[in-house]
């Protein structure tokens, strides 16, 4: 007969088995989704980054892209989170494009977006911030009708060096600096006119902020020096890997909250697009200190 010690101890030991089968089955923790919405700066055009890690992220377009999406979902699973990475894109095409005609492939919730406008803002305007203002409260209102808590950021991006040093640029003759400020200053009043907006990506501002201090070229017009990276592709428009790269940081250090730094001087993306350690390390803190200052 078994003795009453032995049948306690028996029974103590289904306790926990008893308690599981009260509560349930663990509940599944789905990634959080976010959806990029751009042209070739998101695509990472130009450059290695474009079609690398293809598979990593899902193209809404079915063109294959994945560029800066597939960097920051890669420095999310170095940092152990979980984000299903979409993306919709279009070379050369503003925000009103996608919405005009694009809106059906991301009609959907999500739980964050984040929007790149055309470089210039407007094609035919450049600088005009008018048709980007309403387009983004175009986009917002979509969004937050499928999902009232979804978190949406407007990407300002770079100065690009065409637009700085020829005769014929936009912001010709202003400092590099120029075109980014116009930009954020444009991402501004939009998040400022449409209160859905969480916040802008100061892409540009990190680009200056590598200038001014040393770690990348401001002028590829009259030849990198040595030691600086050139953040710029061979058209003097699109970014370069390291300029993506950094762009990439800056997404992820916004929308986490995870300080950049935390990746490494030997993260895997800067690793195998040939970035060096000291280069991924410089762009790291650059992109902690822009964080830092808005």
């Amino acid at each position: 007969m078994m003795s009453r010690r032995l049948l306690a101890a028996l029974l103590l030991l289904a306790l926990p088995t008893a308690a599981a089968a009260q509560r349930g089955p663990t509940p599944v923790v789905l990634p959080r989704t976010i959806l990029f919405i751009g042209n070739s700066f998101t695509q990472g055009a130009h450059s290695a980054v474009r079609n690398w890690h293809a598979g990593t992220v899902t193209d809404l377009t079915g063109a294959g892209y994945c560029g800066v999406p597939a960097l920051f979902k890669l420095f999310t699973e170095e940092a152990g989170l979980r984000y299903a990475v979409s993306l919709e894109t279009q070379g050369g095409q503003s925000l009103a494009f996608h919405y005009d005609q694009r809106r059906h492939l991301f009609d959907r919730a999500w739980d964050i977006v984040v929007l790149q406008e055309f470089s210039t803002l407007d094609r035919d305007r450049p600088g005009d911030p008018s048709r980007y203002i309403r387009s983004v409260g175009q986009l917002a209102a979509l969004f937050r009708a499928r999902n009232p808590a979804v978190r949406i950021d407007l990407m300002a991006t770079w100065s690009r060096a065409d637009q700085t040093y020829l005769p014929n640029g936009r912001w010709y003759g202003r400092g590099i600096a120029a075109m980014a400020d116009d930009l954020r200053l444009a991402a501004d009043r939009a998040r400022r006119a449409h209160p859905a907006i969480t916040g802008v990506i100061p892409v540009g501002q990190a680009w200056t902020r590598a200038f001014a201090a040393g770690v990348a070229d401001p002028n590829p017009y009259d030849g990198t020096t040595y030691g600086q990276a050139n953040f710029w592709s061979y058209d003097q428009y699109h970014a370069s890997i390291a300029g993506y790269y950094l762009e990439a940081l800056m997404v992820f250090g916004r929308i986490t909250g995870v300080d950049p730094r935390t990746l490494g001087r030997n993260e895997r993306a800067a690793d195998e697009l040939g970035l060096s350690p000291d280069l991924a390390a410089s762009l790291q803190l650059v992109a902690r200190e822009q964080l830092a200052a808005g």
